[in-house]
């Protein structure tokens, strides 16, 4: 269990590493929907870097050695970024939507201080929400028996009563799952009008139109996987309350680590579909980065910029 969560843990650190240096460092990729990229990618890192060590230590140990004040502090950052994560994709899904169906506007409505904005919304509700609830311990009023539980447990427990299972659930993944499916359905039957007509369009227009497509298919497949990874756990916080907290603990974790490694899928999907990642990796890995004015590299091929 060690060798494996060790290496889910270094996929995630370093693949979204790799991920930030890139977008960070060439000037070709300093676009709004690239910001939203480099963001997400800092979330997915936070995560592994600074949540999941102490998780693999507390699962494989079955015991918590850290402490009640920093399993608060640990639990709070686990719950903040997992919901950061969703808030990112419900941004990068508005981009979309003006880049695909109203192309026009896109440059007037996506621009880099809307996109500042946005991320400060992504980060700063997630984290009010998340340190509020957890440090007032509003989430375990009226559940019996918790303050025994705490004091005799040793495996940092945390668990939401009705009011604030639902609350999360609703709130925190349910709401901006929902308007991320309506928007991506949106832009899917857009782009298969735009598919009948593109023929028809000038070169240049007709290129863009291709690269928007692409986008918009690439990270709606992150956003898939995110629901596919991050539903059960939610969904078993919503329903454990009214389950009379049955949900076996080591049903939760495994749950809870199908979750995390979402944050381990998102470098493995963006190389796999965006070839300027794998160059820009490349010349991460040859140290060509460190050479002066390296950062105006071309990262696209002729074919990918038509």
């Amino acid at each position: 269990m060690y060798s494996l969560m060790a290496g889910a843990i270094f996929i995630t650190i370093f693949g979204n590493l790799a991920m930030i240096i890139s977008i960070s460092y060439f000037k070709q990729l300093h676009t709004p929907t690239n910001l939203l990229i480099l963001s997400m990618a800092v979330t997915d890192f936070l995560l592994g870097f600074t949540i999941m060590p102490y998780s693999m230590v507390r699962s494989v140990e079955n015991c918590w050695y850290f402490g009640l004040t920093f399993c608060k502090i640990h639990y709070s950052f686990d719950l903040m970024l997992s919901i950061t994560s969703i808030f990112h994709l419900c941004s990068v899904a508005v981009d979309r939507f003006y880049a695909i169906c109203h192309p026009l506007h896109y440059c007037t409505k996506m621009t880099i201080p809307v996109v500042r904005r946005l991320l400060l919304i992504c980060w700063s509700v997630p984290g009010a929400f998340a340190f509020g609830v957890v440090f007032s311990e509003a989430y375990a009023n009226g559940i019996e028996g918790y303050d025994i539980l705490v004091a005799c447990s040793s495996s940092c427990p945390v668990m939401f009563n009705k009011l604030w299972g639902t609350t999360l659930f609703v709130a925190g993944f349910f709401t901006p799952s929902s308007m991320m499916v309506g928007i991506y359905g949106k832009i899917f039957a857009v782009s298969k009008k735009h598919a009948r007509v593109i023929d028809n369009l000038p070169e240049n227009q007709n290129n863009q139109m291709r690269k928007d497509k692409k986008a918009a298919k690439t990270l709606g497949i992150v956003m898939g996987v995110f629901l596919l990874c991050w539903f059960p756990c939610f969904f078993t916080i919503l329903l454990d309350p009214f389950l009379n907290f049955s949900t076996p603990a080591v049903l939760f974790d495994a749950l809870t680590w199908f979750g995390y490694f979402n944050s381990t899928c998102n470098p493995l999907i963006y190389g796999f579909f965006y070839p300027w990642f794998r160059r820009a990796l490349k010349y991460i890995l040859l140290g060509k980065i460190f050479s002066s004015h390296f950062h105006n590299t071309n990262l696209f091929t002729q074919k990918e910029t038509e």
